[in-house]
């Protein structure tokens, strides 16, 4: 093995040789140097690059026979995020740093200088490597739909970079001048007030990050509603410091990350996975229209088949009730049936009955507290279908019967109210 080495380098020092011999019996004097060194560097980078063109190839020709995502996840995510490229020149560069000797021992100079320019390289190179390896992992989870691992990789990958680049210009500078690593660290330490305030917001996106994630609050693709900002739509992107959310207008709302912590958020995502939707909405009717309903009244609402047997039963409640009280040929005196309390009977029994209500959800109509506008009248249910249009056709369709039927008992309607 060290012959070969030796070969290696008696084979580069043979051909440094015969390339300054050549410049200095065909170039000027006073050129002779500068092309020598200029010639030796085209050399050596040309023979690196072939190094790594070589081997970058092998390599990836491999990495393709295991291609299959489904049966190879990891290797797929290696390929993705081009590490294999790393590796490869990071082994040309250290290849660059053995046969930079041999090929400029007659500048030494030129070999302090060109030393510099590859050590650098060769830091580039692993902070780009890491960088991949980041986003290799990004890739894996992405193969394996774990949304919640995605979002906690990408505040720590953004995280990692931005202070990867600050650690990276911290050992380019030392590399450069030769300057200890200690000696600039420790002078940061007067302006460390300075530093947190500037990565304010990426601290912030960094904790904001990783709290979703752990809590598996909301991911990428979920449906939600900010109503700080009246912004209801998907979450399209959460980075370190920005979320993307794509409003259903195609419109796209941009929010700091860190209001995912500070900020009430509605993640309507698990309605749209249960296939069910809540219809809350008001209608509101006049109190002058309200009055107590005489026989006759009663006997024709018996016709409506979903009350009649509720008329029936509550009929003969009052009549035995009436026995016992004096005056009872007085309307007022006991316990009487309403037209607005029949008709909030009648709107119950006919959300229960709707085949586009859920069964299992709550069915309700109730009063609320009177307004100037009128007594509203809440139903309160769950569509069976969460897609927008047909809820929307099925919330019209249960208001549309319920405002006409009002009518039959003598109902005035006068507002709608929609609660989102």
């Amino acid at each position: 093995m060290k012959d070969e080495i030796q070969d290696t380098k008696d084979f580069l020092q043979d051909i440094s040789d015969t390339i300054h011999y050549f410049v200095r019996d065909h170039v000027p004097s006073d050129l002779a140097l500068t092309c020598q060194i200029v010639l030796k560097f085209i050399f050596l980078a040309g023979l690196v690059f072939a190094i790594d063109f070589i081997f970058k190839f092998f390599v990836n020709t491999i990495i393709k026979q295991f291609f299959d995502k489904e049966k190879y996840p990891i290797i797929k995510s290696i390929y993705q995020s081009r590490i294999t490229n790393s590796v490869v020149h990071l082994g040309a560069l250290n290849f660059a740093g053995y046969a930079l000797f041999s090929v400029f021992y007659r500048h030494p100079k030129s070999f302090t200088l060109l030393e510099v320019i590859v050590n650098l390289a060769i830091i580039f190179v692993i902070a780009g490597m890491l960088f991949r390896a980041l986003t290799a992992f990004r890739n894996y989870f992405v193969i394996k739909q774990d949304f919640y691992k995605i979002m906690a990789l990408n505040a720590i990958s953004e995280s990692v970079k931005i202070f990867g680049i600050f650690i990276l210009t911290v050992i380019g500078i030392c590399t450069i001048f030769g300057i200890k690593g200690g000696t600039i660290l420790g002078s940061l330490g007067a302006i460390t007030a300075v530093l947190v305030l500037v990565f304010r917001d990426t601290i912030l996106g960094f904790v904001t990050g990783l709290h979703v994630a752990t809590s598996k609050s909301m991911k990428v693709g979920d449906w939600i509603g900010i109503p700080k900002y009246n912004i209801e739509g998907n979450i399209s992107d959460i980075s370190l410091l920005t979320t993307k959310i794509t409003n259903f207008d195609k419109t796209i709302s941009t929010i700091p990350t860190y209001d995912l912590l500070t900020t009430e958020i509605k993640n309507l995502q698990v309605m749209s996975e249960s296939n069910t939707r809540r219809i809350k909405k008001s209608i509101y009717f006049n109190i002058n229209s309200f009055k107590f309903l005489n026989d006759e009244e009663i006997e024709r609402l018996k016709d409506i088949n979903l009350i009649s047997d509720y008329l029936e039963s509550k009929i003969v409640e009052l009549r035995k009730e009436k026995e016992s009280i004096e005056h009872k040929d007085k309307i007022i005196n006991g316990r009487q049936l309403t037209n607005i309390g029949v008709f909030r009977h009648y709107a119950q029994k006919y959300i229960e009955h709707d085949p586009d209500v859920d069964q299992n959800g709550t069915r309700m109509v109730r009063q609320l507290e009177i307004t100037p506008q009128g007594l509203p009248l809440e139903i309160y249910c769950f569509a069976n279908d969460s897609k927008w249009e047909r809820f929307e056709q099925i919330q019209a369709d249960i208001f549309d019967h319920l405002l006409v039927a009002s009518k039959e008992f003598d109902l005035q309607v006068m507002q709608v109210s929609v609660k989102v």
